[in-house]
């Protein structure tokens, strides 16, 4: 399997060059040559094999034999290593709980894919490589944990300053050793672009060997393939492939989705379920949109702040995987925008008449999926429960009246000190701290 940049401007490289790099050099993201078709029997015999075993069949073929098959059927076993489970909330709209892992948030499996590829790559190596990423919440966390104490590898995190929640923020500053964390004055915008132009600095990139943990890369962004099959898989009326609502903020998790449709998997439709910041939402429902792709804009702080994302970098991985035909985009994804206050009513809601407590991510992908069910009320579908609630205690708590209780495995960090290293939004200010 060979790669291409989405600018078009670059040579093909391995999947072990891509995860390496992060970026491709004309700054496009890397994109699988073809698109691989998922086996038939592993669809018709999905309920009897395991997760590992799943996970190992859809990521290979990406792969390619840049990782040989034992060594990457360890690391797919253990970057699976949790329940994904799919509860039933009503006859219509079920929940596939992301948050079971380390960090209690979707992009562990992504992380700890990532950062076992990386370690396996850099075993030989004997230059180190900085890992360069910008946080809008949980992806901080799940890199941070995936990445602690793996030889070779310094990590640098940027995140807003005061637009994290206090259980996330604990997650990406108290580990220390091998991750550093950098506290930007601004926007998840402003710590991606100030990502990107390290990228793009020659003078940065001659003295250090700078990748991404971002869903950029494509290490991060491929294996969240593994949540849609194992939602297949759960699927009781297999006859009857579920709608997929996504809440979507850097749209890498809804074009893994995708992607895993292409390649073969039953999927009826897609909802990118957006807050506030709607460009996507906006460009779907456009009559005449830009051939380029959205316009981007500056992001807005709200309840749900994984998803405060004025510029998807991955929308354009979902253009290219439509070849950039909008009518066809427009068969295969819907976009609905929730704002806080609905994302309040929806959390009380639900909790109220179902005993079931949503984050403030996974309601406004309940919110979403259920407008599109009720225009298609003979459909069932799932929504993506990306993070526990216990990370946004004050929003649900408010909505449901009842006090969440902390797993064990945040009760002990939430005492831990902070180590944090606060930045203004200044490109040349964070150049000098990585030539420094």
């Amino acid at each position: 399997m060979k790669y291409y940049s989405t600018n078009k401007n670059s040579d093909l490289v391995s999947f072990k060059e891509a995860t390496i790099r992060g970026q491709a050099p004309d700054k496009g993201l890397y994109f699988p040559e073809t698109i691989p078709k998922i086996e038939k029997n592993l669809i018709n015999n999905v309920e009897k094999l395991s997760n590992e075993e799943i996970a190992f069949r859809v990521i290979k073929p990406y792969v390619d034999d840049d990782i040989n098959d034992d060594d990457l059927f360890r690391i797919v076993k253990e970057t699976v290593n949790f329940q994904i489970p799919l509860v039933r909330i009503n006859d219509h709209i079920f929940s596939l709980e992301l948050f079971h892992g380390p960090t209690l948030a979707f992009k562990d499996v992504g992380a700890r894919f990532m950062s076992r590829c990386l370690g396996y790559f850099l075993k030989d190596e004997e230059k180190k490589v900085t890992v360069l990423v910008a946080t809008s919440g949980d992806t901080g966390g799940a890199v941070a944990n995936g990445f602690y104490n793996v030889p070779g590898v310094d990590v640098i995190i940027l995140y807003p300053s005061g637009k994290v929640s206090p259980v996330q923020e604990k997650q990406l500053t108290t580990l220390g050793n091998n991750i550093t964390a950098l506290e930007v004055e601004g926007t998840f915008d402003d710590c991606q672009q100030m990502v990107k132009q390290a990228f793009a600095d020659t003078e940065i990139n001659q003295k250090l060997f700078l990748t991404s943990a971002n869903s950029i890369n494509v290490a991060r962004w491929l294996p969240q393939q593994f949540y849609y099959f194992f939602a297949f898989k759960q699927w009781r009326d297999k006859d009857q492939p579920p709608v997929i609502c996504v809440p979507s903020g850097n749209f890498g998790n809804i074009c893994a989705g995708i992607l895993a449709k292409q390649s073969g998997l039953p999927i009826d439709h897609f909802i990118a379920a957006c807050n506030v910041n709607d460009v996507v939402t906006k460009y779907l429902h456009a009559s005449n949109p830009i051939p380029i792709g959205i316009y981007p804009q500056k992001s807005k702080p709200t309840l749900s702040n994984a998803m405060d994302v004025g510029n998807p970098s991955n929308f354009i991985r979902i253009l290219e995987i439509f070849h950039h035909q909008f009518p066809e985009l427009k068969n295969n994804l819907s976009s609905f925008s929730i704002n806080d206050d609905e994302t309040i009513a929806t959390i009380k809601r639900v909790f109220n008449q179902y005993y079931y407590t949503l984050d403030p991510h996974g309601a406004v992908g309940y919110l979403a999926l259920e407008k599109y069910l009720q225009a298609h009320p003979d459909k069932k579908g799932i929504f993506l429960e990306t993070a526990h609630p216990v990370k946004f205690p004050e929003a649900v708590e408010k909505a449901t009246m009842q006090k969440v209780s902390f797993p064990a495995s945040i009760s002990s960090i939430m005492n831990s000190e902070k180590k944090s290293i606060k930045m203004l939004a200044s490109y040349r200010l964070f150049k000098n701290f990585l030539l420094d």
